[in-house]
C-alpha cells in the first residue's frame, strides 16, 4: 500500500532546532520561544510521526518566530510513533492505542505549565494530520484554546463535531486522498449550521496530505506557493485572535 500521509517520508534533511526539550510532569516536550517576552503561546500537536520528527520541530521554530511561546509535546506518552517502515495494513491497530482524541489530559498539563511556568495568557493550539484531528476534538472540549488550526485533520465518527468553542481554521490539501472532499463540504455545511463562533475552511489547489509541514529544501517547486500560503494564512489566522 502506498504511503498515503507523505511524499517521501523515508527522505528528510536533517534539521538543527532552534529550542530545547523539557520535561512536563510525564510529558517529554520539544519548546521554542522567540527573542523577546511574550504572554502569548501556541500549542503544536505532531502528526503519527511524532515530536522527534524533524518537520514538526521546524514547524515549532517557524511559529516561534512569529512570536509565541510554541510547544510539541510528545501526546503519544513515549509510545512508538508511525515509522516509514512500518506496513500500513497495521495501521488501523496502531490508531487503536493512538487515539486522537484522548488527548485532553496531556493538553491541561501542558496549558498548566504555559500558564504557570512561562506565563502565557492566550494559548492557540495547531495540529497537522493525527494533530489536526485532536485539535478539532480540543477546540470542541476545551475553552482555554483561544483559537486553534486543523491542517488535514477531522472528526468524521460523531455527530457532536461542530459547535466549536472558539475560532478554528481547517486546512485541507485538495489531492488528499485521506479526506474526500465530500467530507470537507459536510463540514462546512455543518459548521454553517451548528458553529457560533468564527471558522474557516481551505482547500489549496493540487496539494497532497501533509503538504503544509515541509521543510523549505524538501518541497517541489510546484508545491511551494501553496505552502507558503497555507503557513502565512495560519499565522495570519492565529495573529487575529492570540
Amino acid at each position: 500500500m502506498a504511503d498515503p500521509f507523505l511524499y517521501g517520508t523515508g527522505e528528510r534533511s536533517p534539521y538543527g532546532c532552534l529550542g530545547h526539550e523539557v520535561q512536563i510532569e510525564h510529558i517529554n516536550a520539544y519548546v521554542c520561544r522567540p527573542s523577546f517576552f511574550t504572554d502569548k503561546a501556541v500549542i503544536v500537536i505532531h502528526d503519527i510521526f511524532g515530536w522527534l520528527f524533524p518537520d514538526i520541530r521546524y514547524i515549532v521554530d517557524l511559529i516561534a518566530g512569529h512570536g509565541y511561546i510554541t510547544i510539541c509535546p510528545d501526546f503519544f506518552k513515549g509510545t512508538e510513533p508511525w515509522k516509514t517502515t512500518d506496513h500500513w495494513a497495521d495501521f488501523a491497530d496502531w490508531m487503536k492505542d493512538h487515539d486522537p482524541m484522548k488527548v485532553d489530559k496531556e493538553a491541561d498539563v501542558v496549558l498548566k505549565y504555559l500558564k504557570e511556568q512561562c506565563g502565557a495568557k492566550k494559548i492557540g493550539i495547531v495540529g497537522f494530520s493525527w494533530g489536526g484531528m485532536a485539535v478539532h476534538h480540543l477546540m470542541l472540549k476545551n475553552p482555554q484554546l483561544t483559537a486553534g488550526v486543523s491542517l488535514y485533520g477531522i472528526i468524521r465518527d460523531s455527530e457532536e463535531r461542530y459547535n466549536l468553542l472558539n475560532p478554528t481554521f481547517f486546512i485541507f490539501g485538495e489531492k488528499d486522498h485521506t479526506i474526500s472532499y465530500n467530507q470537507i463540504t459536510l463540514l462546512e455545511e455543518k459548521l454553517k449550521q451548528y458553529c457560533k463562533v468564527a471558522y474557516k475552511i481551505k482547500v489549496y489547489p493540487g496539494q497532497v496530505h501533509g503538504f503544509a509541514q515541509l521543510k523549505p529544501e524538501d518541497m517541489k517547486p510546484d508545491d511551494k506557493p501553496y505552502i507558503e500560503e497555507a503557513r502565512k494564512d495560519m499565522i495570519d489566522w492565529l495573529k487575529m485572535f492570540i
